[in-house]
């Protein structure tokens, strides 16, 4: 029997390696647009982030503070779109560089979060009712509308205007009411910037009176004239309690940074009587002076300059420190302190560049030592004019710390 055999080759045939295939050039340009959009919105992040946490940090402690205690809850969903699209970069090919993108960006996520979790804890210690609808759909001043809108003065002929806003009307119940003075560096801005807060406060049972005042200008210094606006403000209120169901022994004085100086500065020179109205009757001093993150002391003001404070208090004055001393030392609320005060509620951010929390808290601990009743509240994450976005944590913290305020003695 014959055996059948296969032939063999001299030599064994060579593996041929497969190549690779290569993307198509969409899919290259996708990649890199995942990986740049990536990168940008984890800088972006980072940048934030340390900046509400260590707002040293040049430039990134201006934008840190502001965005990251304003908007805690968006950061962290940006830094979370960031970490998905470095996660789809690492998958099409960049490991290495989309890895660490993806796990910054969640760091960052975890970060903002905190933030909120520290914010959160200190609206629920606050008694807040929150919406968490607000925090995300409020970005802004809400579109409110004041019941009515009055003159209450016309010193030198300029009309000066008061957007009033309204609790609804109950038989034989009088509410407590508030005059608040707008932000602006005595310089810019007006009363509609007040209408959130006045209309949130009417609906839980305050009267709120948003007023202008003479504002300063380069060649218009307002020091003695702004403080007269704020009495002619308070006046008129007093007078009108009955028409507004008002109880006159509730009508507050107060105010958002350089409203809240004025108007404590105007507040305590009435209980002093360092300060009498320059026409009609000088009114009454007010049941409670508020001053949210405001300038405690003017020539400090100037002398920090940080974020216009020394324009503004230069405006303000007509000068310097040196050029003006008296006057500086007239407008400034610390140079009020003494007992018998109105009792006061001061609130500032923890991260207040502008209205240091060291200074604010320390007017707190000077009126203590005079006896004064005042309540200090220090917001955690919380840069200059929190309450800006009105649907924030802070934001929503503080309208409660001021209502409970207000109420307060009513209880």
């Amino acid at each position: 029997m014959t055996a059948v055999t296969t032939p063999r080759s001299s030599a064994a045939s060579p593996v041929q390696p497969v190549e690779p295939v290569q993307p198509g050039r969409p899919v290259r340009i996708l990649r890199a647009a995942s990986a740049v959009l990536a990168s940008f919105l984890a800088f972006l992040a980072v940048a934030i982030v340390l900046g509400a946490y260590v707002p040293a940090i040049p430039k990134a402690g201006v934008i840190g503070p502001v965005l990251g205690g304003q908007y805690p809850f968006h950061l962290a969903l940006l830094a979370l779109v960031a970490a998905g699209l470095a996660l789809s970069a690492r998958r099409a090919g960049l490991v290495r560089w989309g890895g660490v993108v993806a796990v910054v960006s969640t760091l960052c996520a975890m970060g903002a979060l905190i933030i909120g979790g520290v914010q959160f804890q200190a609206a629920r210690e606050a008694g807040v009712h929150l919406s968490a609808g607000q925090v995300f759909t409020e970005l802004g001043y809400p579109a409110a509308e004041p019941d009515t809108t009055e003159t209450f003065a016309s010193p030198e002929g300029e009309p000066l205007r008061v957007d009033a806003y309204l609790p609804a009307k109950a038989p034989d119940r009088r509410v407590p009411a508030v005059v608040l003075a707008h932000a602006g560096g005595f310089h810019t801005f007006d009363k509609s910037d007040l209408r959130g807060t006045g209309r949130w406060l009417a609906d839980h049972g305050v009267a709120v009176f948003a007023v202008d005042y003479r504002l300063a200008g380069p060649d218009r210094p307002t020091w003695d004239k702004a403080p007269q606006d704020l009495l002619s403000a308070l006046g008129w209120v007093q007078r009108n309690a009955d028409a507004y169901g008002i109880d006159r022994a509730r009508i507050s004085l107060g105010g958002m940074s350089a409203g809240g100086t004025l108007a404590m500065n105007t507040g305590y020179r009435l209980q002093n009587g360092t300060i009498r109205a320059a026409e009609g009757a000088t009114p009454a001093p007010p049941a409670s002076v508020i001053g949210f993150y405001p300038g405690t002391d003017v020539a400090q003001m100037w002398r920090d300059d940080v974020a216009g404070t020394r324009e503004a208090a230069q405006m303000y004055t007509g000068g310097t420190p040196q050029q003006y001393p008296d006057r500086y030392r007239e407008v400034s609320p610390v140079s009020d302190v003494r007992p018998g005060l109105p009792r006061t509620l001061l609130v500032v951010g923890d991260r207040d560049r502008s209205a240091r929390p060291a200074t604010v808290t320390g007017l707190g601990d000077a009126l203590r030592r005079q006896g004064v009743p005042v309540e200090v509240r220090e917001l955690p994450f919380a840069d200059h004019a929190f309450d800006d976005v009105y649907g924030s944590l802070t934001s929503q913290t503080s309208r409660q710390i001021l209502l409970d305020f207000l109420l307060a003695d009513a209880r």
